[in-house]
């Protein structure tokens, strides 16, 4: 049985997963792609639903079919593959991190997120506080972090929230004013810490901030994108702790 109508009650409900009120309300959200699935499910994701069109039947047990023309009306998707499933959003209570982690303040635009959650799981960042950030369970940051959302602690908290996490662990503030991130050597464990793309770090974490670092530019250039910025700084980072010995 193929679903035509976006009037079906699994179809609305897909829907609505594209609003963030009721991504919370129902406790879940939208992965789409045949791979981002695949990996979801890898990496002990709950898939409470999945939606294919004809061309992907049978590819993923249990999944519903509709129509072409419904699943255009689900897909975030340029080029859509046909797939799209509803997951449940994991319970992460706030928790101290583990190792080297990063904090993310007023981030807004869901593409940086997800950009930076992929590249925190390549560069082994795995507990990510973010300080009313964009969602980073809404489609185009899932769609950004490219699977790396399966595999990271994503924390959305309020700024008193997380410094209380974060005590003791040295912040480390990202800001054109520190010192070259390349010649910085930091503790084992810390924080990095990435503002605003406008208006950069609060002055409440700056101020708790133990250590600025900033990334060399040429005069010509004003600033970096806040998801490569974060991403240089991660991996220099990374690369410098690891001369400690």
């Amino acid at each position: 049985m193929i679903i035509t109508s976006r009037a079906n009650p699994l179809v609305k409900k897909f829907v609505s997963l594209s609003d963030k009120k009721f991504r919370r309300q129902l406790g879940e959200y939208l992965v789409e792609g045949i791979k981002p699935v695949r990996e979801c499910l890898a990496a002990g994701g709950e898939v409470t639903d999945i939606i294919c069109t004809p061309r992907t039947e049978g590819l993923f047990e249990g999944a519903v079919t509709v129509s072409e023309s419904v699943f255009a009306v689900l897909s975030a998707e340029k080029s859509p593959q046909g797939v799209i499933a509803a997951v449940r959003l994991p319970s992460r209570p706030l928790r101290r991190p583990s190792g080297p982690c990063l904090l993310l303040d007023r981030l807004q635009d869901p593409g940086n997120v997800g950009t930076i959650i992929r590249t925190a799981n390549a560069a082994g960042y795995e507990d990510i506080y973010l300080i009313d950030c964009a969602d980073p369970y809404s489609p185009k940051a899932v769609r950004a972090s490219m699977s790396g959302i399966f595999f990271v602690n994503a924390m959305c908290c309020s700024e008193k929230e997380a410094i209380a996490a974060l005590s003791g662990v040295p912040l480390i503030a990202a800001d054109m004013s520190g010192r070259n991130v390349f010649d910085f050597v930091p503790p084992q464990d810390y924080c990095l810490c990435i503002g605003n793309e406008g208006s950069g770090l609060a002055e409440e974490l700056s101020s708790r901030s133990t250590y600025t670092v900033s990334i060399p530019m040429r005069d010509s250039c004003e600033s970096l994108n806040a998801a490569i910025s974060a991403a240089v700084a991660m991996y220099a980072l990374k690369n410098n702790v690891k001369e400690v010995k």
